[in-house]
């Protein structure tokens, strides 16, 4: 097995990862050699797909204030969002956005030169910006991406999975083990800073805006190596994904379309939202998924409809060319046609639990963007938060590192030689047909643990989790990245139902119809994985 000695590890290729890797590479002197490993293609990540835009609370918004930005985010987390944790990332924001400007980021701006804000739902005011009208995600990537590529600190490895965290007994992180599959072996990396950035977990769901690679696959390494993991039961349901069967995963219809006016309503044109909360359209993103969610189940419908005919066809063609462009390309012409949507699996508010600097509870092991769990977003994350903490986190680890004497390198001869000696044997005849047994798990999480929860069906859950691990015997080593997606996907499902059993209360994405109430204290559920065995911490 091939040992590499790095100064820093980032595992994951979204903006969390990319925006770490620079900033070391930029801001650390003592940092010489960054690895960054990718399990994909490096821009094939969840921030890519990211099209309403990303919250920035800046000076020039004259209407806009800390203030208020820190009540809305509070308000969607549904009381279990992190005061300071919200005021710091507010107040951090223009500080990174102004950095990704000087980093090459084209935020839309208007006729004067000023930064374009738009509204987005159960915000107050204007204050997201975008980039390329509807393509801000993208965008971001790109520049981010050609930064990287241009940096010599840092060295990519595509097609590069992380298999296991190398951790010491007395819980700190020396490193980790990779299997490429370019080159059909394992790599064991060698650094005393590990940075997970590996995304969410939309596919553990048939329906999921998220990319084919959101696996869950961050909380799975950092849960096996005894790190906390809090409120993973709390999945946001994006409420308007495209209601067409795409290859891959279902186009996003940005909330942000509703925030020009955008309609929801039946086929007929019948508008039901103000059925569901005084905000209509403009409501939390979980009250708008249920609220669709009600609508299908009462009337029989596979989806309803957004009507954005009342859009200044002009305003649609300018502020979302992509979205007007994939909906063409099915025949939909979003100026004259209503466009077919339905709520599916978008955001993890759960994760590796972590400070704000992205330590979690293992020495030396951070996380960052959407596999990590702050505090900001609560049980419901408030729109276009998500791109905002995926840079404000990283900028601040960066501080903190450049801040220590943290050795470049770690001790490399730690003893790590029956857990290297996994990765070595051969494994059975056995082949599985992972495709199968990825889609039997996505059914039953759809099915019992989705938008509507209760007991029973969380029971049942549980009990086809059960027998489909008994038909995938792989405990350690795997033949293939689909095999350890899947192995990944099994345990992080494992810990979703487990934590939705435990929260007997209606609170944000997480509703059961046999607790409808709230509870009066708002508590973080929290896993950590002892000798094997799950276990709730306080």
């Amino acid at each position: 097995m091939e040992s590499i000695n790095s100064s820093v590890v980032i595992v994951g290729s979204g903006i969390s990862g990319l925006y770490c890797a620079l900033k070391l590479a930029e801001t650390c002197p003592e940092i010489h050699n960054i690895s960054l490993i990718t399990k994909s293609e490096i821009k094939k990540c969840n921030s890519h797909f990211a099209q309403g835009g990303i919250v920035g609370v800046m000076s020039e918004n004259t209407k806009d204030s800390h203030e208020s930005h820190i009540a809305d985010t509070l308000k969607a987390g549904a009381g279990l969002s992190d005061f300071d944790v919200v005021k710091y990332i507010s107040e951090t924001s223009e500080t990174v956005i102004n950095d990704l400007i000087a980093h090459g980021v084209a935020f839309d701006r208007n006729d004067e030169g000023k930064l374009n804000f738009t509204l987005e739902g159960a915000h107050s005011v204007k204050r997201i910006l975008h980039s390329g009208g509807d393509a801000t995600g993208r965008i971001m990537e790109d520049v981010l991406v050609d930064n990287v590529f241009n940096n010599q600190k840092i060295t990519v490895y595509e097609n590069t999975l992380a298999v296991e965290l190398l951790v010491t007994d007395d819980k700190t992180c020396n490193g980790l083990i990779a299997y490429s599959e370019n080159r059909d072996e394992y790599l064991r990396f060698n650094s005393s800073i590990v940075i997970l950035a590996t995304g969410g977990m939309g596919q553990l769901y048939p329906y999921t805006t998220n990319p084919s690679v959101a696996t869950g696959d961050g909380v799975a390494l950092a849960y096996s190596a005894g790190a906390v993991v809090q409120d993973l039961e709390f999945i946001q349901f994006h409420p308007t994904a495209l209601a067409l069967d795409l290859p891959e995963c279902n186009f996003l219809i940005s909330e942000a379309v509703r925030g020009e006016g955008a309609k929801l309503c039946l086929s007929e044109g019948s508008l039901f939202m103000e059925k569901y909360h005084e905000k209509q359209e403009l409501a939390p993103r979980d009250v708008v998924a249920r609220a669709i969610f009600n609508e299908m189940i009462e009337n029989n419908l596979d989806n309803v409809f957004l009507n954005a005919t009342v859009i200044d066809k002009n305003v649609l063609e300018k502020r979302f060319p992509t979205i007007s462009k994939i909906c063409s390309e099915y025949g939909i012409d979003i100026s004259k046609d209503y466009i077919p949507v339905f709520p599916a699996a978008h955001y993890s508010m759960g994760g590796i639990k972590t400070d704000l600097k992205g330590q979690t509870s293992v020495n030396g092991l951070y996380a960052v963007g959407e596999t990590a769990s702050t505090g900001l977003h609560g049980a419901n994350r408030l729109a276009s938060n998500s791109l905002l903490e995926c840079l404000v986190v990283p900028y601040s680890l960066c501080e903190h590192i450049k801040n220590s004497n943290i050795n470049e390198i770690c001790d490399s001869d730690n003893n790590f030689d029956n857990i290297i000696a996994e990765y070595s044997k051969e494994l059975g005849f056995v082949q599985y047909d992972v495709s199968i047994l990825k889609n039997k798990l996505k059914n039953v999480m759809w099915e019992n643990v989705s938008i509507i929860r209760n007991a029973e069906s969380l029971s049942r859950a549980k009990e086809e989790i059960s027998k489909l691990k008994t038909q995938f015997l792989r405990n350690k080593k795997c033949i293939n990245i689909a095999e350890y997606e899947f192995k990944n996907m099994l345990l992080i499902s494992e810990l979703i139902v487990d934590s939705a059993i435990e929260r007997k209360e209606s609170r944000g994405a997480h509703y059961r119809t046999d607790y409808l109430s709230q509870n009066e204290i708002a508590e973080h559920s929290k896993l950590i994985n002892k000798e094997g065995e799950l276990v709730f911490v306080k």
